[in-house]
């Protein structure tokens, strides 16, 4: 999910010397252009094997990270909850790590962005009508095919499909109040050897990207991790419309792992002894 910890989260696997990770990459984007070249329709579609379309696509991730020596990448793309079945033919063996946070926050801190950048017309959105107030901001984002509407639905997919338990689900809320934690319990998920991570001296900024997409700032993390509580922007029957939208929390019919906190549950650092990740395998909970 966007503004959920993604950026972060790759910053800090960048810390780790045997690990490449970044902001979004273009490959998912290139992987689906690839199918669609040799699918049915095209002139390509009765001359390519399958066995040739994955070595095709396996060719894309070789290519792309070539001149990269770490031996573990972390390609980011919202797109690959929605890719699942083609990825992990191409990558048996791939884990994919998924960033939530509540929706109605995520929604507060793209209208966050939106104000701060006050003088710029964000490519957010679409038209004048879109970006008119922030009912209809919020709303367009929200849509299926949207910067938080995809993902959401895309992740949902993902986590009743049969490649569930490749997944492992992370609360942001968690990650900035235990990154320690969490990030021993990614580590355990990845099958990685630990590694001592710096949480208060983390460096990642794009702002060449983010000046170009009309929201600057919007990649850029803090130095010291740590939860900053503040009140929401948003009007309060819009933020009571997509609280309720957080179905990580509750997935009795899912084999994703989450490392998710219990609605109510306190998870402050000095409250250790009682917060816990649910009950399930080394603190992650199926």
């Amino acid at each position: 999910m966007p503004r959920s910890g993604s950026t972060l989260t790759a910053a800090l696997l960048r810390q780790n010397p045997s690990f490449h990770a970044g902001m979004s990459s273009r490959i998912a984007g290139l992987f689906d252009g690839m199918i669609s070249q040799v699918s049915a329709g095209s002139e390509l579609s009765s001359t390519v094997t399958e066995a040739q379309r994955a070595r095709l696509l396996r060719g894309l991730f070789d290519s792309y990270y070539a001149d990269r020596q770490e031996e573990v990448v972390f390609d980011t793309n919202r797109s690959w909850t929605a890719s699942l079945p083609a990825l992990m033919q191409v990558f048996p063996d791939a884990r994919v790590i998924c960033l939530v946070r509540d929706v109605s926050w995520i929604m507060d801190s793209l209208e966050r962005q939106f104000r701060k950048n006050a003088f710029e017309h964000t490519r957010l959105f679409n038209s004048p009508a879109e970006r008119a107030t922030v009912y209809t901001r919020v709303e367009s984002l929200a849509g299926a095919n949207r910067l938080v509407g995809y993902p959401w639905y895309a992740l949902k997919e993902a986590c009743y499909s049969e490649f569930a338990d490749r997944l492992v689900i992370v609360d942001y809320d968690l990650l900035v109040i235990r990154p320690a934690e969490v990030f021993k319990l990614i580590y355990d998920f990845i099958g990685e050897a630990p590694f001592e991570h710096d949480f208060t001296n983390v460096k990642y900024d794009v702002a060449e990207f983010d000046v170009g997409l009309g929201l600057e700032g919007l990649h850029r993390v803090h130095p010291a991790i740590a939860s900053r509580p503040r009140q929401t922007i948003l009007p309060p029957d819009l933020f009571r419309k997509y609280e309720s939208l957080t179905f990580w929390r509750n997935l009795p019919d899912s084999r994703a792992f989450r490392i998710v906190s219990t609605p109510g549950e306190d998870i402050s650092p000095d409250k250790l002894a009682t917060a816990s990740f649910g009950a399930g395998t080394k603190g992650i909970a199926e």
